[in-house]
């Protein structure tokens, strides 16, 4: 019986793989619209199906993996001719084909990234995901559009119901696992069932950080995590209210930017003295903060929150410097932290995440972690791209596909009310001893930071269409010669960059 074939659209800026019959409106993770994306097809695996001949092969220059007999002509992401694709062999001693049982704890994308791994590599393995949302898994990461009226909830789904059915996944919804026995290989669930596995994949995910400000507990103080936050928000959109959005990150921009699109008065409180610290330099948070204030938002940075004022409800935000704003609906977003709490109590060692190595392996055996949760090399990512590779690693080396996470360079690629942003490697702080050279006019803005010759960060404010490149450039530590990094207009210096890498 032959294969089925799997359509997939790839976007070639960031590298997302979305499945299904259409490309998506608009790329998830970087924004960018369905016309950039192109079509990509890949040969899986299906219980019942002859897959033993499928292989996964590990593009050598940007980490991609496709599935296939053979390895494609070219890489869908970075370009990169067959020649670069190596094949994942499997593990000594372990058959990728064998009837396991694989158990996922958590359904984001990591989560849902593994099982798809999984069952593409091997048509028999038992894979069991567990969400503790009564959800259908979604992206994330279109919360916000939803706040905006951008996409409906149904919208959001990964996967629809049957999907999972047709791929042998049990998926179970409004269930959360509340410890893990090690030594007999089973989870509890907090149904009062238990499930044996023989691999554990841990994708929990992270949870909102609320600072203890007096006052965070009253009503209609929220997060944005999940449909149910984003619900909360919307109830009260529509009636004259007054919303603040405390941290001025990139969620708390995007959150600030929904409600802006549906004219709700809205407020931005960051405790740094610049919007998205992590993301831009004090230069590219002033071209970047007009913008912002060009929705009508109003926006203070370098202030400390005191209290939460009210008494039930919310009724204002009080400044350490003595200011009053008056607040109807506080939103914090102030940064994730992961919840390692049954994680610890099973033995399993943990820092800030789960501390996992290259193949996404803890230190117990059997027993994987991928997404938000994983700590690797003393890094939380926290991103949707690292996400979803980290879990394409964790399931392939679960069924004996042994491969490895390569550490690569933090970068964000967004669409924040209207205007494109990239920003990638060492731009705040400045390594010692770099060449800095930047310029910025009306709502665009570049900065380019070389140290030792090389390429090591970029922020591209406006116009990002040198995104991808700039992104493996430095991925690869290609060198340039002083007469390129030294020339007196940026534009000359960034044409000299994308000239030398073919994207």
């Amino acid at each position: 019986m032959p294969l089925p074939v799997e359509i997939a659209w790839i976007c070639p800026v960031c590298g997302y793989i979305h499945y299904g019959s259409e490309p998506p409106e608009s790329c998830p993770v970087c924004g960018v619209g369905r016309e950039m994306f192109e079509e990509y097809r890949e040969t899986a695996p299906v219980p019942g199906d002859e897959g033993k001949n499928t292989a996964a092969w590990r593009c050598g220059s940007c980490g991609f993996v496709h599935y296939g007999v053979e390895p494609p002509e070219n890489c869908p992401v970075c370009g990169q001719p067959t020649a670069v694709f190596t094949k994942l062999e499997e593990s000594e001693g372990v058959d990728g084909n064998t009837e396991q049982k694989v158990i996922i704890v958590g359904a984001g994308i990591a989560g849902v990234t593994a099982a798809e791994a999984i069952r593409k590599a091997n048509p028999v393995a038992e894979i069991k995901l567990i969400s503790k949302e009564m959800h259908l898994p979604y992206y994330r990461l279109n919360l916000t559009r939803y706040l905006a009226g951008e996409v409906e909830k149904d919208q959001m789904i990964l996967h629809p119901a049957d999907w999972y059915r047709d791929h042998a996944i049990d998926l179970l919804t409004g269930v959360e696992v509340t410890g893990i026995d090690v030594p007999r290989k089973y989870v509890i669930l907090s149904n009062g069932e238990a499930a044996a596995y023989d691999r554990l994949i841990l994708a929990t995910g992270s949870k909102p950080i609320i600072p203890p400000f007096p006052g965070a507990d009253r009503n209609n103080v929220t997060a944005l995590r999940t449909i149910e936050d984003a619900d909360l928000i919307l109830n009260a959109c529509g009636q004259g209210k007054k919303f603040v959005c405390i941290g001025g990150g990139i969620l708390g921009l995007e959150i600030a930017g929904a409600l802006a699109a549906r004219r709700e008065d809205v407020t931005v409180l960051e405790i740094q003295p610049w919007l998205m610290p992590r993301q831009l330099n004090e230069n590219a948070a002033m071209f970047f903060k007009k913008n912002v204030e060009s929705h009508g938002i109003r926006v203070f940075t370098g202030v400390r929150i005191k209290e939460i004022t009210g008494e039930k409800y919310v009724t204002g935000i009080l400044l350490e410097d003595g200011k009053k704003l008056p607040a109807d609906l506080a939103i914090i977003s102030a940064g994730v932290q992961v919840d390692t709490g049954i994680v610890k109590e099973a033995g399993i060692k943990t820092n800030h995440g789960i501390v996992v190595d290259a193949e996404m392996k803890t230190d117990t055996p059997a027993i994987y972690a991928a997404g938000d949760a994983a700590e690797i090399n003393g890094l939380l990512y926290g991103t949707w791209g690292p996400s979803q590779g980290q879990g394409t690693i964790a399931g392939l080396n679960v069924i004996g596909r042994r491969t490895d996470f390569s550490t690569v360079p933090r970068s964000n690629t967004l669409k924040v009310m209207g205007i494109n942003l990239f920003s990638i490697g060492e731009i705040n702080p400045i390594p010692h001893g770099a060449l800095v050279q930047e310029t910025g006019q009306g709502e665009k803005y570049t900065c380019l930071v070389f140290n030792r010759n090389r390429l090591v960060g970029a922020i591209l404010l406006g116009d990002t269409s040198g995104s991808a490149a700039i992104k493996k450039l430095i991925e690869e530590k290609t060198e340039f010669a002083d007469t390129v990094i030294n020339q007196s207009e940026v534009a000359d210096i960034l044409n000299s960059l994308l000239k030398n890498q073919v994207v």
